[in-house]
């Protein structure tokens, strides 16, 4: 398995006061925005800013608050999703949410590590991976 974070998801209070600092304060451009989350192509990976109900709502993880954060890992397939969040429920992983197709479009699951940390396991099928594991926004 290829040894990569395709996204890192930070939980948010305020989109507008966030888009504020990461958009106006760093300069980013962001490549996808919606009433709930701004994605930021970053080198290599992407970052989002997900309001934090939202991000608790998707994961299945209630009571998040800002502040809260999730990685992620995406494959190359939807086939892939699905057993590799059993593989690591198997290695000590909590499952958190078994694979779906969310409204937003892909397919994903949530598993948490033995500490807790949330992991998406995903597929977008707008966000392929590169021989380097590489994601990258709408190629």
């Amino acid at each position: 398995m290829q040894q990569q974070i395709s996204v890192i998801t930070l939980g948010i209070a305020d989109l507008a006061r966030s888009k504020r600092f990461y958009v106006d304060g760093f300069g980013w451009k962001p490549v996808l925005e919606t009433p709930d989350i701004v994605f930021d192509q970053m080198n290599g990976l992407m970052l989002g800013t997900w309001r934090a109900q939202a991000l608790a709502d998707d994961s299945g993880r209630q009571g998040l608050t800002p502040g809260a954060f999730s990685l992620a890992h995406n494959v190359a397939s939807q086939a892939e999703v699905q057993p590799l969040l059993d593989r690591l429920a198997g290695f000590g992983g909590r499952l958190l949410r078994v694979a779906d197709a969310p409204p937003y479009g892909g397919f994903r699951g949530y598993v948490a590590d033995p500490d807790d940390h949330a992991w998406e396991i995903a597929w977008n099928p707008a966000w392929p991976i590169d021989a380097e594991g590489h994601v990258k926004f709408g190629v």
